[in-house]
């Protein structure tokens, strides 16, 4: 039983902050409802042309202003026409500045809020994006935000000028005859009930479609980006079907919300018509020494009052559908960023790297992924991390840039605990090349000198595409360094994509670079020319390697060799092989021996 009640209040918390983002816009605001009071205004005035114009049908030469200046010869056969277009040209100024107005306050409001939920996007923890599914996320700023939109827009609007039409028109009813129009009060009890019903079901069901539609973007996400892998394997008459189920069961919901408005809305203008018709019955009953104009503006005037009240209750479904959105992307505001709460700023470090005690276990899992890990790295040195899939390397090579956070143990970078720097200090530090490779759906070049290092003199950008071994293959393309890639470098090969990658963290020529299987996409003579290429810009530059590939581990200074969380060996190439280990049976198999691990 509490919780229809406790989530009324919360549908009003939530839309009064979806409100609060109004504020920059409160002069453009008002103004929309100047404009709204202008247009409710005319309601009772076409009411009361109605009255003249009855009483003008029996005498038209009747006098409308007798004692005001100018206006006393006005007929009544000339004042109610001029009357109705005067009326007509104020509600269309009222129409204009209301709807134009509260326009450039609604869409003004969804940028604002979908800028800021993209820019939350960028500041959230890792852990958020493995937990949450990009179709999902992509979902609210698209779908989520047009939600809001409606009740930013449509349902102020209503809520607004059809509420201030209903005021008017009561007013207008009450100075008329008070008596009856405490009659048609008596069925606002009723209304109020229906509406705050129909509510509930509005924003429940608007949460299950909102689920629906990042089900289908999610869907139509993964098979865009994994269309090789889709027509490679024939899965597209699972995806057909997949997409298919995501598609109908949005389609259910939106029907079944569609339902509820079909029934509720008859069912409301079937009790505003009974009040209509009890009324019109008390008005022939109660005519008394009334004018026919007077009944006639009357009933005009009760008339005129069930369009705005079956507006202002419909208006319920759109302000749940934009609570329902609002809620949701109010939810990921509110998640909290990443943890910043360092202080220390290094323009530059030597990159000495020292891990001390480290053990680590994602959040919410009781799992161990590391266990007392214990190396250090002095500048200039390579350390290379081997072992099969899920004995932690990732983990650990994403806990130095603070992916993660650790609780138990020590990252230290030139002495500095990882955690006591400043985020975008740290990161500054760190070049990383992973296996995954992201480029942008921009130009080489723009690709290459990509964030801080956008501005990087041309002459810079090509250095490093050379020591990468890219610049041969990027000047034969059609518009060299400045032609566009595609999403994710879809025009380019897999190794071309790796080696713009290298030539990216080249560039930022960072005193800690950190390859995770960064040379798994090249072939034989790319990685050979790589390699040698690394072997010049790793002096002098501290480099953990993640690799499988023996070519490009063997030269490392110390090789620390990895199982279930735990470095079970360490030593260069030649001790390791000596000791005929763990490490040498991996060599031998070709430092590639499979796991059923999923954490890598």
């Amino acid at each position: 039983m509490t919780a229809p009640e406790s989530s009324a209040p919360s549908s009003m918390k939530i839309y009064l902050r979806l409100l609060s983002y109004v504020k920059p816009y409160v002069g453009v605001f008002l103004l929309s409802i100047v404009g709204f009071v202008i247009f409710a205004s005319t309601q009772p005035m076409l009411a009361g042309i109605l009255k003249y114009f009855v009483d003008g049908l029996s005498n038209p030469e009747a006098v409308l202003f007798p004692t005001v200046p100018y206006l006393k010869d006005l007929q009544l056969l000339q004042a109610v026409p001029l009357l109705i277009v005067l009326i007509a040209a104020w509600q269309g100024l009222g129409s204009f500045l209301g709807n134009y107005f509260l326009a450039k306050v609604s869409l003004g409001l969804v940028h604002d809020l979908r800028v800021e939920l993209f820019n939350k996007l960028l500041v959230l923890p890792n852990r958020y994006f493995d937990n949450n599914n990009s179709g999902h996320l992509i979902s609210r700023i698209t779908f989520n935000v047009t939600m809001v939109t409606g009740a930013a827009t449509d349902a102020i609007k209503v809520v607004i000028r059809e509420g201030l039409t209903v005021v008017f028109l009561f007013i207008y009813l009450l100075w008329m005859n008070w008596q009856l129009t405490l009659v048609m009060l008596a069925i606002l009890p009723l209304i109020a009930v229906m509406v705050s019903s129909a509510s509930k079901k509005f924003r429940k069901q608007s949460k299950k479609i909102q689920v629906a539609m990042g089900d289908v973007t999610h869907v139509a996400s993964e098979t865009i980006q994994g269309y090789r892998v889709v027509r490679s394997f024939g899965g597209e008459q699972y995806e057909q079907e997949r997409f298919a189920k995501a598609s109908q069961s949005n389609t259910d919901k939106q029907l079944r919300m569609t339902k509820t408005g079909a029934v509720y809305t008859p069912m409301l203008q079937l009790v505003i018509y009974t009040a209509m018709a009890v009324l019109m019955f008390l008005v022939l009953f109660l005519r008394g020494d009334a004018t026919a104009g007077d009944l006639v503006a009357y009933i005009t005037a009760a008339g005129l009052l069930p369009k705005p009240i079956r507006q202002l209750s419909e208006v319920s479904s759109t302000i749940q559908k934009g609570v329902a959105g609002a809620e949701s992307i109010f939810e990921q505001l509110d998640v909290e960023p990443e943890v910043d709460s360092g202080t220390v700023e290094r323009d530059r470090v030597s990159g000495r790297l020292e891990v001390r005690n480290l053990t680590f276990s994602y959040p919410g899992t009781e799992r161990l992924v590391l266990s007392d890990i214990n190396f250090s790295a002095e500048p200039g040195q390579m350390i290379a991390l081997v072992g099969r899939s899920g004995s932690g390397k990732s983990t650990l090579a994403g806990l130095i840039p603070r992916f993660y956070q650790h609780e138990h143990g020590e990252i230290l970078l030139d002495g500095v605990e990882v955690e006591d720097y400043r985020l975008r200090n740290l990161r500054k530090h760190i070049a990383q090349v992973t296996q995954h490779v992201t480029l942008f759906n921009d130009t080489v070049a723009n690709n290459i000198a990509y964030g801080d290092l956008a501005g990087a003199p041309r002459e810079q950008i090509e250095a490093a595409a050379a020591d990468a071994y890219a610049k041969e293959f990027i000047e034969q393309l059609p518009q060299g360094f400045d032609t566009q890639v595609g999403e994710n470098g879809v025009l380019l090969s897999g190794g071309q994509r790796q080696r713009l990658a290298i030539a990216r963290a080249l560039l930022k020529n960072a005193p800690l670079l950190i390859l995770d299987e960064a040379t798994s996409a090249l072939d034989t003579e790319s990685e050979r020319h790589i390699q040698a290429a690394l072997d010049q810009v790793m002096k002098g530059r501290t480099t953990l390697v993640i690799a499988h590939r023996l070519s490009t581990i063997e030269k490392a200074d110390l090789i620390l060799v990895m199982d279930q969380g735990r470095i079970v060996e360490r030593g260069t190439h030649q001790q390791l092989l000596a000791e005929n280990g763990y490490y040498a049976r991996l060599h031998a198999m070709g430092l590639d021996e499979p796991s059923k691990a999923d954490i890598t």
